[in-house]
This record gives C-alpha cells, structure tokens and sequence, in this order.
C-alpha cells in the first residue's frame, strides 16, 4: 500500500507494472487471506495496525480482480485506464513541441512493435491486434520482467533486447506524465 501510493506518486510506470506484479502475486496465493498474511504482510515487520491495513489492501485488490472477472487472467480495469491515460499523453506528445524527445525515443521502438505484437500475440492469451503502442510496450516489459524473474541465459537476452528498446520510451512518457500532472509542464504552451 505504502509502496504501491509512492510509485504512484512518482512514477506511473512502474506503479503499472507493481500492480501488474501484485495482481500475480494474489493469484498465486490463491486470494487466501492467511496466505496473504503471511507471504506479503508478516515479513515486513509493521506494527499490528499497519499490519492490518495493508492486509486490508492486499485483500481490496483481491475483491476487485474477482469482481471483474480477472481470478485467472487479466489486469485491473484501473491499471489498464491509467494505461489509456498514457496512450492519450503519448498521442498529444506526437504533436506537440513538447514531445521532441519523446518522439525521438518512440520512434525506436516503432521499428519493434510489428515484432513485439508478433511475439505477445503468441505467448499470451490477448488480442494484441487492436492494444494501443502504449499498452503493448506494458505488456512487453511485464512479460520481460516476468522472464528475467525465471531466469536463464535466453530469458536474459530477451529481457535486455526489449527494455533497452521499451523502457527509455516508457520512462520518458511517464516522467512527462508525472510534469504534467504536477503542473509543471504544458505540452500545449510553447516556451518563449
């Protein structure tokens, strides 16, 4: 909870991405309460109060993946609209003066999105024919991040070959997101 309000605060990517992670982590755990307590709550050694609050939490997460459906598979509709949120960013930045750098960056990873849909499409159970450019290069960190958690020599390579060319693109997208949404920069307003 702690963790998850700080990421969100100060980077919007990777608080996708933790959520992405904690959404397994439930599943894994089969939603049990005492499992939950046990793996994610205990460990961090918080006063009782604390305790219970971020079982609260974690179990909140739970409630909602079982409200839409998503117990096996899927991502939270709140992730997947902060996702949107980030797509519209990305689009607005396609035009503005503001988005130089970011289109500079896009523009890499343009090159890999036919190969990156090809490769999500077969490896999952998702329609990677109508995701947004923005969503697909979640998708494809999460899937690294999830073969570099499994190791091996060839889960290296794959997770090296797709963040050197997503990550510097969706790290640039949500620093903007972050400036925006402070208020510290105007993707409309060019500077004097």
């Amino acid at each position: 909870m702690d963790i998850a309000r700080t990421k969100r605060r100060e980077n919007i990517a990777e608080y996708i991405l933790y959520l992405w992670q904690l959404e397994d982590l439930l599943r894994a755990l089969q939603f049990s309460p005492e499992a939950i307590y046990s793996q994610l709550v205990q460990p961090r050694k918080l006063p009782p109060d604390q305790e219970h609050d971020l079982l609260m939490w974690y179990m909140e997460l739970a409630s909602l993946l079982r409200q839409e459906g998503k117990e096996t598979t899927g991502h939270l509709d709140h992730t997947l609209h902060l996702i949107a949120d980030l797509h519209n960013l990305h689009l607005q930045l396609m035009e503005s003066h503001a988005g130089e750098r970011y289109r500079s960056l896009y523009g890499i990873m343009a090159l890999e999105l036919p190969k990156l849909r090809e490769t999500l499409g077969k490896s999952k159970n998702v329609d990677v024919t109508s995701m947004t450019d923005t969503e697909l290069a979640f998708r494809a960190l999460y899937a690294a991040m999830l073969y570099k958690i499994k190791g091996g020599t060839k889960a290296d390579k794959a997770f090296s070959d797709v963040t050197e060319i997503v990550s510097p693109v969706i790290a640039e997208l949500a620093r903007i997101f972050r400036l925006v949404e402070i208020g510290e920069l105007d993707i409309f307003t060019k500077p004097e």
